[in-house]
């Protein structure tokens, strides 16, 4: 039977295993997209995965201060996936304005 030091060094390295193969997964949709939405989710989610990883360290190491750093950095990302939002949908305005004075500009009636 394992006890409770060796099943949590067994989780973590689990843990760790695990978030390491969804950092790879996601670092492939980051460089293969195929949409700027995609990779702006794929960011959000490495940023998600890095917060983990700060976290297991965290228990690992019993450093409380690591997981003020994760909520600090979750803030941040929070902010930064608002921003890019934003940009994109700021983006499909653009498109949309630019098509409609295309289509008033060739006199196509809706």
């Amino acid at each position: 039977m394992i006890g409770g030091a060796e099943f949590l060094e067994l989780a973590i390295t689990i843990a760790l295993g695990l978030l390491s193969l969804a950092f790879l997964i996601v670092s492939v949709r980051i460089l293969r997209g195929p949409t700027l939405p995609d990779r702006i989710l794929a960011l959000d989610m490495l940023l998600t995965i890095g917060i983990g990883y700060i976290a297991v360290i965290a228990i690992k190491t019993g450093y409380a201060l690591y997981l003020d750093i994760a909520i600090s950095l979750a803030l941040v990302g929070f902010l930064a996936t608002v921003a890019f939002a934003r940009f994109v949908l700021q983006r499909w305005k653009i498109k949309a304005e630019r098509l409609e004075n295309d289509r008033k500009d060739m006199g196509v009636e809706e």
